[in-house]
């Protein structure tokens, strides 16, 4: 695979995703640190969407429910380029009836060079980074070049 350099805005798009047991996690760090959320635009799947956009009073893009497909609306989002840093608090002592879609969501992320946080501590390194409020440039799947490859081979 070939890479390209993509740029991540000034002004992140941030999506926030929350098993069960872990909203209220997601929800305090997110009243923590409202001020420098509601500097980019947010993204969370349903319940989650609904609770953060409640408590911070910022506006909020929301997706389905996750075990409904809402982790799979966030991947394709992160796909197409419209989702730059994924705040994901899963419960790893919790077995997940969508995990597959969970796996799909972290694969899409890392395959897409897009910062990832699990847990507060992460998160925090990410929200503090020098990089949060600064045009960013990272190597993503050249997918152009992958078309051209591929159509090359079937000619």
């Amino acid at each position: 695979m070939h890479y390209k350099a993509s740029p991540l805005p000034a002004k992140k798009r941030i999506a926030l995703i929350a098993h069960d047991n872990k909203k209220d996690e997601l929800t305090e760090w997110a009243v923590n640190n409202a001020s420098a959320l509601g500097a980019h635009e947010l993204f969370a799947t349903g319940t989650t969407g609904f609770v953060l956009e409640k408590k911070l009073g910022l506006p909020i893009h929301k997706f389905i429910s996750g075990p409904l497909g809402g982790d799979q609306q966030v991947g394709a989002r992160i796909a197409e380029g419209f989702i730059d840093i994924l705040i994901f608090f899963w419960d790893p002592f919790e077995p997940m009836p969508h995990d597959p879609d969970v796996k799909a969501l972290l694969r899409l992320a890392a395959a897409w060079n897009i910062p990832v946080a699990c847990n507060p501590a992460s998160a925090d390194f990410i929200l503090q980074s020098h990089w949060i409020d600064k045009a960013y440039s990272r190597q993503i799947p050249d997918y152009d070049d992958y078309l051209s490859d591929r159509i090359r081979t079937l000619e």
